[in-house]
């Protein structure tokens, strides 16, 4: 086969050798294209993992639902009543609807009827958000413990006066890096003990000024009785979010004496279509860039095959000689459709080797996923593989227009031209 022979690769060299810019000109259209496929594949790869990574932990296939005021007039009440979701409702709601896979009931300082904190030690006395929560909420928002532990079901039987507490919390009051856990810092006057130090490492609603207690001393604390602020509902993966959402606000307002039409009376958020729609996102990312990059590298292949018909017009006179002393039809077509091919894939792997290149400048570069989501940018062999094939179909598709250029030279024509 021409392939393996080693005159067939010296004609090669000294063909494209001949017009060195011209060939390198003309390379670079394809190690482009291969080069915007790689990146923009693995730079969509990076940020889905950078916002996987931000969500880690975090219970995606869930919803917020929260109480607010009524905006219909129903069974003699006015519009405008202020509603409360309570434990009860909580119970009923794990009771009647069996696609939720669990409750966190919730509260927070400063929102929902409740004062902001003061929390001191010693001297020092600052504001932070603190929220009453159970164990379970972990399910919901992982917290990246430093220290010690998070609230368990003990600390809820127990009412213990317990605290976990931001890593910026922990540098304001404890100073010269004095250990918090097991210390004792004031709450709206009350001492709790420190048993953990977090940092925010994914997805949550708090950050590291934020302080957390077990929800029964919330409670008490801030005279809430059974009242809840808001609670977030994770639903079992096969059901949908939305149809869910519904039977739960339809409960709630059946048991607060609400108007079924009334739509204002208990707000909610559904994480789980957001998340969806986020991860639409980027899968169309992943699509644009395919349809881009195989673009260009079609329009680098196209040049290849235009240079290649420029050459074989150069080499007439040549290739007439070998026609003449016997070369057949089809060594003249297997020579320039192996050009053909060679200048694809050798352009396609040196864009590969950039892009690969340039991904790995960009991950060193961007190393703050808070800053911006972007996280182990990988690109899929197969992807690769896929474009690989699809530069050789090409090449040799496109290698044919000027292959059978080069076969319909006629010899004695071929000796006149010059």
């Amino acid at each position: 086969m021409l392939i393996f022979e080693k005159e067939t690769w010296s004609e090669i060299y000294y063909s494209l050798s001949k017009n060195k810019l011209r060939t390198i000109l003309t390379m670079i259209g394809v190690a482009w294209g291969m080069f915007l496929y790689v990146f923009l594949l693995g730079a969509a790869k990076g940020v889905e993992n950078g916002f996987n990574r931000i969500f880690e932990g975090f219970a995606t296939n869930s919803m917020f639902i929260w109480a607010a005021n009524t905006g219909e007039a129903y069974k003699g009440y006015p519009k405008g009543r202020e509603m409360s979701i309570r434990l009860k409702d909580v119970q009923a709601l794990k009771q009647e609807i069996p696609e939720i896979d669990f409750i966190a009931p919730r509260n927070v300082s400063g929102m929902f009827g409740t004062e902001p904190s003061s929390v001191s030690r010693g001297n020092i006395t600052k504001d932070y958000t603190v929220y009453g929560d159970y164990p379970i909420v972990s399910k919901v928002e992982k917290k990246d413990l430093i220290k010690g532990r998070f609230i368990n079901q003990d600390d809820i039987n127990q009412k213990r006066k317990v605290a976990v507490i931001g890593k910026e919390v922990a540098e304001q009051l404890f100073k010269n890096n004095e250990d918090p856990i097991g210390k004792n810092i004031k709450i709206s006057g009350i001492y709790f003990q420190v048993i953990g130090v977090y940092k925010i490492s994914a997805a949550t609603m708090s950050n590291e000024s934020t302080i957390y207690i077990s929800f029964d001393t919330f409670q008490s604390l801030y005279n809430q009785g059974d009242k809840i602020g808001w609670m977030i509902i994770s639903i079992k993966p096969q059901y949908n979010v939305k149809d869910v959402e519904k039977k739960v606000k339809s409960i709630l307002k059946e048991r607060n004496n609400v108007s079924p039409t009334d739509e204002l009376a208990f707000g909610g958020f559904n994480f789980a279509e957001e998340y969806g729609k986020l991860t639409g996102f980027l899968s169309g990312m992943q699509i644009l860039t395919w349809i881009v990059g195989g673009l260009t590298i079609l329009a680098g292949v196209i040049a290849i095959s235009n240079i290649l018909l420029i050459t074989v017009k150069e080499r007439t006179l040549e290739i007439g000689i070998r026609r003449a002393l016997g070369a057949k039809p089809r060594e003249i077509k297997e020579q320039i459709l192996i050009e053909s091919v060679f200048l694809t894939v050798f352009s396609g792997v040196i864009g590969f080797i950039g892009g690969v290149l340039c991904l790995m400048l960009v991950t060193t570069l961007v190393d703050d996923p808070k800053a911006f989501p972007f996280y182990n940018p990988t690109v899929n062999l197969w992807n690769v593989f896929a474009a690989l094939c699809l530069m050789v179909t090409l090449g040799l598709i496109i290698g044919l227009i000027p292959a059978q250029k080069a076969v319909q030279v006629k010899p004695i024509e071929a000796l006149r031209s010059e």
